[in-house]
């Protein structure tokens, strides 16, 4: 299951560790060549820019949704930047040093996406796959963070995506409980979902529920995304909402109930689908009050780095925390 390695970047060896692990995730995804270590250039530079100019930063590294790779997403609540044009050209710095960090880091990555505000800080996502196995930037519009709750090595939390013929079907699990057994169901529910992704949603949930019936149980969302809508089922607290710039348009509600255990017969909702929109889903390791009064700039971050702003800014440290955040695909795959 792809599980993100959270760093804080609290002092300055927290930079060799961050390029540490994006070089070994890099060869876990089997990247070639110098890929490992231009990985491990994009942790390097994007932690060391936190050191310099930021606070409470974090560098969240894992592998790519939907193809081979690594991404590497730097969140801050820093100064942020007046000018992010600027701060990306070569020779810009405010610290004496050489000033490529920044535009570095876009120079190497394959996708590049960055958000700033003054006073509030400033998110980066970084990412970079092998160009001879997939089309470079295939994925702008898909973003992903899962950690475990502080002090445990394996997550409850899982989740997955599958794209196919230009429709998006995506869940996220929450495995009751902590530790092993939460992370064995959530695993389970989440391959039951890769073998074949294209079922209708309640037949998904179904056979999750069949291959749960020895373990923990867990809550279960899935949403499609197909250009003439978007269908939504889920049992349990998984939270789907859906998000435009300046507000949460639609909160998708969930059926009470355990898959594996106590199961309803699943329900499927659907609304029309609107331009610019994403589907946002999280489970409880994310405090729910951040969609009472969301900041625009919240709102209006896109996929990519938008899970990431969440858990950073709204994680309960005493659970497991997931964010999925998906837009339309695009209308040429």
């Amino acid at each position: 299951m792809p599980v993100t390695q959270h760093i804080r970047i609290d002092h300055g060896s927290a930079v060799q560790l961050a390029a540490s692990a994006a070089r070994r995730t890099a060869l876990d995804q089997q990247l070639a060549g110098a890929l490992p270590d231009r990985a491990a250039v994009l942790a390097s530079e994007l932690a060391g820019n936190i050191v310099k100019h930021a606070r409470q930063g974090s560098l969240y590294i894992q592998p790519l949704p939907l193809r081979a790779g690594v991404e590497v997403l730097a969140v801050d609540r820093g100064p942020g930047m007046a000018d992010p044009e600027q701060c990306l050209a070569d020779g810009y710095t405010t610290t004496g040093t050489l000033g490529s960090g920044l535009g570095a880091v876009r120079r190497i990555a394959d996708e590049f996406t960055l958000r700033t505000r003054p006073g509030a800080g400033t998110l980066v996502s970084a990412r970079l796959g092998d160009p001879a196995r997939h089309s470079p930037a295939p994925t702008p519009a898909v973003g992903a963070v899962c950690v475990p709750a502080a002090g445990e090595s394996e997550c409850g939390d899982a989740w997955g995506i599958a794209e196919i013929d230009g429709v998006r079907t995506a869940i996220v699990v929450d495995g009751l409980g902590h530790g092993a057994p939460a992370a064995e169901a959530a695993g389970l529910a989440v391959r039951c979902f890769h073998r074949d992704p294209q079922l209708p949603l309640p037949q998904l949930l179904k056979t999750m529920n069949r291959a749960l019936r020895r373990s923990r149980g867990a809550a279960v969302t899935l949403v499609r995304l197909a250009p003439d809508g978007v269908e939504h089922c889920s049992v349990g607290n998984v939270r789907a909402q859906i998000v435009a710039p300046g507000a949460v348009r639609t909160r998708f509600g969930g059926q009470p109930g355990v898959v594996g255990w106590n199961m309803p017969e699943p329900r499927v909702q659907r609304i029309a689908p609107e331009p610019g929109t994403i589907v946002l889903l999280h489970t409880d390791g994310v405090d729910t009050r951040w969609a009472h009064d969301p900041s625009p700039f919240l709102t209006g971050l896109p996929a990519a780095l938008l899970a990431g702003a969440l858990v950073h800014g709204h994680r309960r440290t005493r659970d497991d925390a997931t964010a999925l955040a998906i837009g339309q695909a695009r209308r040429d795959t």
